[in-house]
């Protein structure tokens, strides 16, 4: 009877301190929830802005469009100034990371050239992939103005017209996959006309 009647405590006491700790827990997240959302868009909103100057002060307007490449949708957001459309901002994605797979947003303006861009979500080497972020290196600095229509976004050593990072080329011809996966998307969901980027001829290597 002692045995039984001590099974019947552990039990209840167990269930008592589970039943305490998802209250808890439960407690933790709805008072977290409204923060985080909160700062996860105030990042979106100042990387639009980074990639579209001027979203800050216009209207944007969110779409989901699929890919004919990759298993995920892409986010366009057209900024609306004064009632004329300055740009969209794309948050695209790679899934050739030497890490797996990581997010960039771009800026194109109303006939697809680049405006800006930069990294938003990654888990590249610190180092070396991470400098695929503005913040670490001039990289992304090179695709600014460019046409992806005839700027051939894959690395030199790959017959593009794109810098690698030294070390990095993994990662960088990542970030090229992203970009040429948010211009076709966008040229085709606004029927924009582009000129093929130019045939692939001999640059040599960069690394």
């Amino acid at each position: 009877m002692a045995k039984k009647d001590s099974f019947i405590n552990m039990t209840l006491t167990l269930f008592i301190i589970t039943a305490v700790a998802a209250t808890l827990l439960g407690f933790v997240y709805n008072f977290t929830k409204d923060p985080i959302a909160q700062v996860k868009k105030e990042k979106l909103k100042a990387s639009i802005n980074l990639v579209v100057p001027g979203a800050d002060k216009g209207t944007v307007v969110e779409k989901s469009v699929m890919p004919e490449e990759g298993k995920d949708s892409l986010y366009f957001y057209e900024v609306i100034v004064n009632d004329v459309k300055i740009g969209t901002a794309v948050k695209t994605y790679t899934d050739k990371g030497f890490a797996g797979r990581f997010t960039v947003m771009v800026g194109f303006d109303t006939v697809g050239n680049i405006i800006d861009n930069d990294v938003l979500e990654h888990k590249e080497t610190p180092g070396l992939g991470d400098k695929t972020a503005k913040s670490k290196s001039n990289f992304n600095s090179q695709f600014i103005g460019k046409n992806p229509g005839t700027f051939k976004l894959q690395v030199k050593k790959d017959g593009g017209d794109v810098d690698a990072i030294t070390a990095a080329t993994i990662s960088s011809r990542a970030y090229c996959d992203a970009l040429q996966r948010a211009f076709n998307a966008y040229v085709k969901y606004y029927n924009i006309k582009t000129e093929p980027a130019p045939a692939d001829k001999d640059k040599g290597g960069n690394e």
